[in-house]
């Protein structure tokens, strides 16, 4: 059962965060056709949470993520994925994204819709989201392509200046779903190291799941370069140790590079990638990470 962390305010009872299972934490947050962010730069990607997704057969999902890569390739593939909002995407260090690939090119497991954005443009409307604005407005894409097949990049005239600014809409996911280090028992969030847009994409999300390494009493020796998200931000946690294998969690395990490589050969067939899915996601489950993890350290 779910454990709840409960804010009193003025004598009513609120809910801010809930400790639970994986299975129960994407079961009451994701439903078919929501919008959902899974963030991390590199570094805690959450992996797990989306092969949760995958098991529970969520369909028709817009996917928004700034760098796509192996969670979102298994996602589509698996056919969760009714659009996908982006800046870049492949296999990082390696080459392309060939579930992907297939799902724009060939409709399989059935067509996907792409609206792509630089960098600066997603990390831009995450702030606009994160900060309860409707559009994000910034210099970018002049003389740029992307505005030619992407209706949603816009530009306007500064009222002060005379400017000509670029504008998106904010990113406001349903769910953003993302992985730290640390959660206490009050139900903080701490993230050491590289970090993306996570902060951001729970911020400006209506829910937000959050997966962790561990849960402990409180945070000692918080490092100056660590990100705190307060309980009353987070809707799920859920301690999944080794939860974003095979990318990295700094202080916990390393980047399993061999596995990165290894995926170019499992998905660029579409058997061999159902084969893959149905082994190690279906009949699989949260519980697979912490051996993953150890194997993992050093």
């Amino acid at each position: 059962m779910p454990r709840f962390i409960v804010l009193v305010t003025t004598g009513v009872f609120t809910v801010v965060a809930r400790f639970m299972s994986l299975k129960e934490a994407v079961a009451s947050c994701i439903k078919d056709g929501d919008t959902v962010s899974m963030e991390g730069f590199t570094h805690l990607i959450p992996h797990a949470a989306g092969h949760e997704v995958i098991r529970q057969g969520i369909r028709d999902l817009t996917l928004i993520r700034m760098t796509p890569d192996m969670i979102y390739d298994q996602l589509i593939g698996a056919g969760c994925a009714r659009k996908l909002v982006f800046s870049w995407g492949g296999n990082p260090g390696v080459g392309s994204l060939h579930r992907l690939r297939d799902a724009v090119q060939e409709g399989w497991p059935h067509k996907l819709e792409i609206e792509e954005h630089s960098h600066a443009a997603m990390a831009n409307a995450y702030d606009a989201g994160a900060a309860g604005l409707p559009c994000a407005v910034f210099k970018g894409y002049r003389g740029a392509e992307l505005p030619r097949v992407n209706k949603n990049i816009k530009f306007i005239e500064c009222p002060f200046t005379g400017e000509r600014l670029a504008a998106v809409p904010a990113i406001r996911p349903d769910v953003a779903v993302v992985h730290a280090q640390k959660a206490n028992k009050k139900g903080d969030v701490l993230f050491e190291g590289i970090v993306g847009v996570q902060k951001e994409a729970v911020l400006a999300a209506k829910k937000s799941i959050i997966t962790v390494e561990e849960i402990v009493d409180n945070f000692d020796d918080v490092p100056y370069n660590a990100v705190m998200l307060p309980n009353w931000a987070v809707t799920a946690i859920v301690e999944v140790p080794g939860g974003a294998h095979p990318s990295y969690a700094q202080g916990y395990y390393k980047r399993d590079n061999a596995f990165y490589k290894a995926w170019d050969k499992i998905a660029n067939d579409r058997d061999s990638f159902s084969a893959w899915i149905d082994e190690h996601v279906m009949k699989g489950g949260p519980e697979d990470f912490a051996a993953k993890r150890e194997a993992n350290k050093g």
